[in-house]
């Protein structure tokens, strides 16, 4: 089948339709040749039938009044199948009655028996010429069997002058050999025809199929130029969507050394400076704080002075709280689990809320764009689910799986609709899904008005050769 399969499609052609070929010609050619042989057969039978009874009729027409032959009768036959042209291509002769019994034949031995009645014999007294090649099995040829394997065997009808009634049916038996050769001629002439038709419309179609072939095998050479080219250009275009995955990642983490950088930079900057300026004015505020401003009617100045100590205190409050929501806490050396429980403590100290926590991971590595990416998430879905689902209930639940990190986050909150959710309204969802997609793993999101939100997602745990630089 390999091998049939490397050929080209006209040498499948000639390969698979030459058995059929053959085999057609030799059934064409045998069915020719039977019919040729069955009209021989009856062509000679009826030619020599008519000699028959034109010679053998003038001596049988007695037996329309009588059911016997005479002597004289029966000499003159003898003389006519022995001494005439006729005699010498027929080699037995007989005369059947209508009830099927032999009154004449050049085998003595059969005169006046009975026989059963035969589809040949019964055709001549309906008056019908029947002729067939015999296999002499019947009771009456066992002289002929001793003799002949085979012979052509004909009935004829043996009608009454001028009335047109069967008298007698006559049979007689010639040999074959005269017909085989005329068989034999006309079945090699019907051979060869067949078979130079059958070359000719062979060689045909096959410069047809040949054409069609080469047709084809040209268009299979540019497609598989073509699928080639394309196959090179899906590499390419992985390579660079694989580049623009890794630039992806490792801007995702080199935002968060930024985010770390403008948090210590607000720490150690306007958040000094903000309270080395509180100390300053509590002190000036313990000195001035008993001094009346001049002019009847005004309020002390301690009081001022306490009204700018509340807001320096306020603004101070505010940048530190800033400074520790961009910083993430060090989680290059945690493993998944340990990150989740930051995540959730870091949220529970802030909300005041309790959240339940399942881990069930083992200690396998987990690249650091992906520690990031699961802090994240856990800290943007508790926040949104205390934030605006006002869930009395959180829970998070991790666990890893066939190299993959699945996290799910789920509350009992209100809920919401997300085909209804505005496109600018949830600017933390589409960043956890871009945050999740971005490391090449899965983002869903479940949640209907009443029942809650749900958060399910699922990570590479190892990114090879993405790391965060």
């Amino acid at each position: 089948m390999t091998y049939f399969a490397r050929l080209s499609l006209s040498r499948r052609f000639l390969v698979a339709s030459f058995p059929i070929l053959l085999i057609g010609m030799l059934v064409i050619g045998a069915w020719v040749g039977n019919t040729i042989e069955r009209g021989v057969v009856h062509r000679v039978g009826g030619v020599t039938s008519l000699y028959v009874e034109s010679f053998v009729a003038p001596h049988v027409q007695v037996l329309a009044h009588t059911d016997t032959l005479d002597d004289s009768h029966r000499a003159a036959l003898d003389s006519l199948l022995a001494d005439t042209p006729l005699g010498q291509r027929i080699v037995a002769f007989k005369i059947w009655d209508r009830n099927g019994r032999v009154f004449y034949s050049t085998n003595t031995a059969l005169i006046g028996r009975t026989f059963p009645i035969g589809e040949g014999l019964a055709a001549a007294l309906a008056g019908n010429v029947h002729s067939e090649i015999s296999d002499l099995s019947q009771e009456e040829n066992i002289a002929e069997r001793h003799k002949w394997s085979r012979l052509i065997e004909t009935y004829s009808p043996l009608h009454a002058d001028h009335l047109g009634t069967v008298l007698a049916a006559a049979e007689f038996y010639q040999t074959t050999d005269e017909l085989f050769r005329e068989i034999h001629s006309a079945q090699l002439q019907s051979w060869l025809v067949v078979a130079a038709t059958m070359l000719a419309m062979y060689l045909l179609i096959f410069a047809v199929v040949r054409r069609g072939s080469q047709t084809i095998d040209a268009q299979r050479h540019q497609l598989n130029d073509k699928v080639a080219e394309l196959s090179k250009v899906v590499a390419q275009n992985a390579q660079l969507h694989d580049r623009v995955r890794r630039a992806a990642v490792r801007t995702t983490a080199l935002n968060e050394r930024f985010l770390r950088r403008i948090s210590a930079d607000i720490h150690d900057g306007p958040a000094q400076d903000l309270a080395l300026a509180q100390m300053r004015l509590e002190s000036i505020a313990d000195v001035c704080g008993k001094c009346l401003v001049r002019g009847e009617g005004q309020r002390p100045l301690g009081e001022d002075f306490r009204s700018i100590l509340s807001a320096l205190q306020s603004a101070l409050t505010d940048l530190r709280s800033i400074s520790l929501g961009l910083q993430l806490p060090e989680i290059d050396r945690l493993p998944g689990s340990e990150i989740a429980g930051r995540a959730v403590r870091d949220f529970e100290r802030k909300s005041g809320a309790r959240v339940t926590l399942t881990t069930a991971s083992d200690s396998t590595e987990v690249s650091l764009p992906v520690k990031i990416a699961l802090y994240r998430l856990i800290q943007e879905s508790l926040a949104n689910g205390f934030r605006h689902g006002g869930s009395a209930h959180q829970r998070v639940d991790v666990s890893t799986a066939d190299g993959q990190l699945n996290v799910t986050v789920s509350d009992n909150g209100a809920g919401f609709d997300p085909r209804a959710m505005p496109t600018d309204g949830h600017v933390g969802l589409e960043g956890m899904q871009e945050r999740v997609e971005i490391l090449g793993g899965s983002f869903h999101l479940h949640s209907r008005p009443g029942h809650g939100t749900v958060i399910t997602v699922s990570m590479p745990m190892h990114l090879a050769g993405i790391e965060y630089e």
